[in-house]
């Protein structure tokens, strides 16, 4: 018999969590939709999809080992509570469950983490005079993406040989803005200069649709094409005209020398394989356009408990739904569950027809192959950065006697000018790398001068007299402030002021004196007269220096931003009635602030734009006295 809990003891007449999850199964309709798992705290858990929600849900209470991976057994033990979405069909609950997993992101379901956000390519053809420009974040706004790319450096040498062979425009606005006179792309003949000159939309549009199959990797039929106009200009004895398109040809022949062909038959595919290691998965995306290698990408699951085949089919449902382009076909290191709706659902997207596909022979299977041997190599490479990282924070932890791993480091530092424009830089380092997204800067306004202790004090109130919870920064596990033992008493008053100094370790890191002789900038620990000694782990002390260097760098950044922006202000910006506008109209016309200022009223009445009003305030306020 199965013994009872200390709850059903006191209370026998309750129903148990077991009898209420059968009672509620009993009453699980046999249709289509979507199921959420609860735990004891009602917090959604894990999102499912079924065919069948009574015969799904019922295989998860079975208890038969057989049917039972990893990820499930784990998952039970947690289960209190579920509900259900009946929907029309299971390609709408495959869609439902794609959408309420990215609302309630639950712990035990596969969730593609996208830190880094990868740059690609916008071109907006809404516009008459299209151009290329480089975002982060791809939206469903009618425009043409293009990418993404692997880094910022692809993109920009992807741009540097768009803006060399093609006439589009290179102007970054989106719409095109009249000049007096073009630019030195027009000068010397990369730019066809639509903001000055009348430019057929005809013939800008081949442009931008040769530049759109070069970035769709259809550069073996732009060369075509582009042959094929040469000659013709050839035939016709328009022979500069015949230059530029042999020049045009070479540049483009040479890029398709640097680009790896790996199939024959030049269909658009990508390429799909999943590498697990510990609890880590890593999928590695291999994208061949027109039989040509375009580039690869690699996710990492971390906390990977569910069956590769499980993450794979997490993968192609969050991945595909939010690119723009679904390729001819996709091929897989295996089959993932419900393969067949797949299938269909892609081909929703698409509007056409495309092929899932488990190759296995020839040049596909070889294909797989790579991308699989890629996800093993790139998923080593991350568990071994990651080891060495954890064995450098485990010899930090000891070196400065913490009690907690020091799996976040917080680094303050302080930054002004002769006491002006105040301002510190905090940075935040998990696992032994940045965490840029909980980075933060702060202006200082309640200390005057050149006062490093009461900058200190000000950050530090401000940092951790707030609660710590979804809304604010969780505390450090060791927090280091720059400077000597000043600075290290500072924190830590301010830290047993608000009550918290045994949340977390504080140390000072001070540069090194090299007048005296010193070798190592040095690190000091409250209740210790000397510096702590690194002098046999230096790779210790370099990871704090590191963060350290960061936080500097963070902190004189905005104040040098502060600075610049006040250098901009000038005696126009404190007159009512003198917004941006009027301001741009005087400068350019009187061309200083002295000139505007021996203006008479009528003078500055009369020029476009402004008001007898304004001109009146503005020649009070700057006249001579």
């Amino acid at each position: 018999m199965k013994p009872q809990s200390d709850y059903q003891q006191q209370c026998p007449d309750t129903e148990s969590p077991d009898d209420a999850l059968k009672d509620k199964l009993a009453r699980t309709p046999k249709s289509p939709g979507v199921y959420l798992m609860k735990n004891a705290s009602g917090k959604i858990i894990y999102v499912g999809k079924a065919s069948s929600l009574k015969n799904r849900i019922r295989s998860y209470f079975s208890g038969s080992p057989a049917r039972t991976d990893a990820k499930t057994g784990v998952l039970v033990k947690h289960v209190t509570d579920f509900e259900t979405i009946v929907t029309a069909s299971e390609t709408e609950a495959l869609i439902l469950e794609s959408n309420l997993i990215k609302r309630y992101r639950p712990r035990y379901n596969v969730i593609l983490k996208d830190d880094k956000r990868y740059p690609s390519l916008r071109m907006d053809l809404s516009q008459p005079y299209p151009n290329l420009t480089v975002v982060r974040k791809t939206k469903k706004d009618g425009a043409l993406y293009f990418g993404p790319y692997a880094s910022a450096g692809a993109v920009r040498q992807t741009l540097k040989m768009i803006h060399r062979v093609f006439k589009l425009r290179k102007c970054k606005s989106s719409n095109v803005k009249p000049r007096s006179r073009p630019c030195l792309n027009y000068q010397i003949g990369i730019c066809l200069a639509p903001c000055c000159y009348m430019v057929d939309p005809e013939e800008y549009r081949k442009i931008v649709h040769e530049v759109r199959m070069f970035l769709q990797g259809r550069t073996p039929d732009l060369i075509g094409r582009i042959r094929a106009q040469m000659h013709q200009a050839a035939e016709i004895q328009d022979y500069e005209a015949a230059a530029q398109f042999r020049d045009k040809m070479h540049a483009l022949e040479k890029t398709l020398e640097k680009q790896v062909a790996v199939t024959t038959d030049f269909v658009d595919r990508d390429v799909i394989a999943v590498e697990r290691l510990d609890e880590k998965a890593m999928v590695m995306l291999l994208k061949v356009r027109n039989g040509y290698l375009q580039g690869m990408r690699d996710f990492l699951i971390t906390d990977a408990i569910s069956e590769a085949t499980e993450i794979l089919g997490a993968f192609i449902r969050q991945y595909y739904e939010d690119t723009e382009k679904v390729p001819d076909e996709i091929l897989m290191q295996f089959n993932p569950p419900d393969k067949e709706l797949y299938v269909k659902w892609l081909a929703q997207l698409r509007g056409r027809r495309v092929l899932l596909h488990t190759p296995v022979r020839g040049e596909k299977k070889r294909l797989v192959e790579m991308a699989a041997q890629n996800a093993r190599q790139r998923l080593k490479s991350i568990v071994e950065e990651e080891s060495s990282a954890a064995s450098l924070l485990s010899g930090l932890q000891k070196r400065l006697g913490m009690e907690n791993y020091p799996r976040r480091i917080e680094c303050l530092d302080n930054s002004g000018l002769f006491g002006t424009d105040l301002v510190a830089g905090l940075v935040v380092f998990e696992n032994g790398v940045p965490k840029k997204s909980h980075y933060r800067h702060y202006t200082i306004a309640g200390v005057s001068g050149q006062d490093d202790y009461g900058c200190m004090r000000e950050v530090l109130f401000r940092r951790f007299s707030g609660p710590e919870d979804e809304k604010h920064l969780p505390y450090p596990d060791l927090l280091m402030v720059d400077g000597g033992k000043g600075q290290l008493n500072i924190a830590l008053a301010v830290l047993k002021e608000l009550d918290i100094s045994d949340r977390f370790a504080v140390i000072g890191i001070a540069k090194k004196d090299e007048a005296r002789g010193e070798a190592r900038d040095k690190i000091y620990l409250p209740g210790r007269a000397n510096p702590a000694n690194f002098q046999q782990h230096p790779g210790q002390l370099h990871l704090l220096e590191q963060i350290r260097d960061e936080a500097h760098r963070r902190a004189v950044s905005f104040h040098r931003k502060r600075r610049n922006a006040r250098g901009l202000h000038s005696a126009l910006d404190d007159i009512a009635g003198i917004g941006p506008k009027r301001k741009t109209i005087l400068l350019k016309h009187f061309g200083s602030i002295e000139a505007i200022a021996t203006a008479g009223e009528d003078e500055l009445a009369a020029l476009p734009g402004m008001t007898r009003k304004a001109a009146r305030a503005l020649h009070l306020n700057l006249m001579a006295p």
